[in-house]
């Protein structure tokens, strides 16, 4: 049995961190919200700050929105960084700056500590299945001493490089994620003008090279009008935002992503921060003058 601690149990946090704990290791606990009380049950144990956490777990995962919010958790008067001992090791699995994430590394192993970024892609039924995708910048050995915990929460764990590697592929990756919804929502929308049935059309493509795990899963919600969040527009156009950001730093042209960032951005004009990246096709739908039927 380890001693581990999980920060941040939203939606993806909160199934993370129980797989940790039904792996049989001491999981410490802490969010803004309070930590959920099936958590408890499970046997996790509830502290009130995030300096707790990191005093009594020697590894310590983070699960947050955004670059500040971790800057906060790990280095507010009483984040992670007040309660770290020499030796502890800081798992970042939030989706944020590459560039912050390497300042929040070199910090932390400033205090003789370790440090991984560990972003991950598969949204709330992959953290609830424990198949997440996990995209990992580390050092190799702090690798190897914490990915048997990655195992208990996902499936597809690969060492990318260094410290804000991992971040930098989870950014390409939430790139390819935004424009494969962009283009379903626009093939279903051209489909159901046309005049063909789209979920029949759906069912179609998926047997050809159009197929898609977005096609697929994000299709279907599309089709099925079900736009409950199972990772909101607000976070992936966050994403977009570091993408682009990124590019500027870079020298880089990614027209189709500043565009499609633009379609979630007028999803977010309308109400629909808090909706499923899905409903990027009303967007498509407002533009089009045209609802699929």
């Amino acid at each position: 049995m380890s001693k581990l601690g999980f920060i941040g149990l939203g939606i993806m946090g909160s199934p993370m961190a129980e797989h940790l704990i039904n792996g049989g290791h001491e999981v410490f606990l802490n969010t803004r919200s309070g930590v959920p009380k099936q958590l408890i049950n499970a046997g996790g144990i509830a502290c009130g700050t995030a300096q707790e956490v990191a005093q009594q777990a020697d590894f310590i995962f983070l699960m947050v929105p955004d670059t500040p919010h971790v800057e906060s958790v790990l280095f507010g008067d009483t984040g992670i960084a007040a309660g770290l001992s020499a030796g502890k090791t800081v798992i970042d699995m939030s989706s944020i700056s590459p560039i912050a994430t390497k300042e929040f590394g070199a910090k932390i192993e400033a205090l003789g500590c370790h440090y991984m970024d560990a972003p991950v892609s598969g949204g709330e039924v992959g953290a609830k299945a424990a198949s997440l995708s996990i995209m990992i910048g580390s050092s190799e050995a702090t690798f190897n001493n914490v990915k048997p915990f990655l195992e208990l929460m996902g499936k597809n764990i690969n060492r990318v490089g260094e410290i804000g590697d991992g971040q930098t592929c989870k950014v390409a990756n939430q790139i390819i994620v935004a424009l494969n919804l962009q283009a379903v929502s626009e093939a279903l929308v051209f489909a159901s003008k046309a005049g063909a049935d789209p979920e029949k059309v759906r069912q179609a493509l998926l047997g050809g090279f159009a197929s898609s795990k977005i096609l697929e899963v994000h299709g279907e919600r599309m089709v099925k009008r079900t736009f409950d969040p199972g990772f909101r527009i607000e976070l992936h156009q966050k994403d977009l935002n570091l993408a682009l950001e990124s590019a500027k730093s870079l020298g880089l042209s990614m027209p189709n992503t500043a565009v499609t960032q633009q379609m979630f951005s007028s999803c977010v004009a309308n109400g629909g921060s808090g909706w499923d990246h899905s409903a990027i096709i009303r967007a498509t739908e407002i533009m089009s003058n045209h609802k699929i039927a």
